[in-house]
């Protein structure tokens, strides 16, 4: 420990200099890369927070699960969604880059929706914020369409098999955004406590609302997040 360390040790050193990095190797790389182009002019750091406070704040799952809960306690909100959900999203303000042209599609109890983009990773950023790694990721993009109930159970997710998984391919012109049913025993939540059992995940259709576990099964899988950490 350095506590045991002769403060005058041969090299000079203060017993805690290795510490004084407080980086990480790539937080490192990225400071030093932000630094670099910084002093050649190439970008503004006060852009690059304001970009980041954007999406941690303003950007982000939270967006989409607002539009969720005014759907369930909203029976006039819900019916718009379904005929223009552009227009429904845009009047509680989340609209502009990668949301232009949105389509909500509701969980049933006869049918699940599951959104991927087999293309490349086309995203509704305006109401997820930033696409997962696992949603960008070839094996995601492939088995969603050829085999989605069995990528759902790698989510921790098993359907029952009567119960119809719809596959929504996103594209450039078309994004979409799950519904997910409202949990039972929910009556007399408000707006505020409904969106919060509705999880990124459950509007892109890999999990359900309400259901932040993940099974024993899919343990070796599924990550602490209920997301696939390896899709073979």
């Amino acid at each position: 420990m350095h506590d045991d360390h002769d403060q005058n040790d041969d090299h000079g050193h203060h017993p805690n200099h290795d510490h004084d990095n407080h980086y990480s190797d790539m937080q490192a790389r990225v400071k030093a890369l932000e630094t670099l182009l910084t002093e050649k002019g190439l970008i503004d750091p006060a852009a690059i927070d304001a970009i980041v406070e954007t999406y941690e704040t303003k950007v982000g799952p939270r967006n989409g699960a607002h539009v969720v809960a005014k759907a369930w306690s909203d029976a006039d909100f819900a019916d718009w969604l379904k005929r223009d959900a552009t227009a429904a999203i845009a009047s509680l303000g989340y609209t502009g880059r990668q949301g232009e042209h949105m389509r909500a599609v509701f969980n049933t109890a006869e049918t699940h929706n599951l959104v991927v983009c087999t293309l490349c990773s086309c995203y509704p950023w305006s109401v997820l914020g930033l696409p997962p790694v696992w949603y960008k990721a070839p094996a995601y993009r492939s088995r969603a369409v050829i085999d989605p109930r069995g990528v759902l159970a790698e989510f921790g997710l098993t359907l029952p098999e009567e119960k119809k998984i719809r596959v929504w391919d996103s594209t450039a012109e078309l994004r979409y955004l799950v519904i997910p049913e409202r949990p039972e025993g929910t009556d007399g939540m408000d707006e505020a406590a409904l969106a919060g059992l509705v999880s990124r995940d459950a509007m892109i259709g890999t999990a359900i609302a309400g259901s932040w576990k993940v099974s024993a099964a899919g343990s070796s899988k599924i990550s602490a997040a209920g997301s696939p950490e390896a899709l073979p």
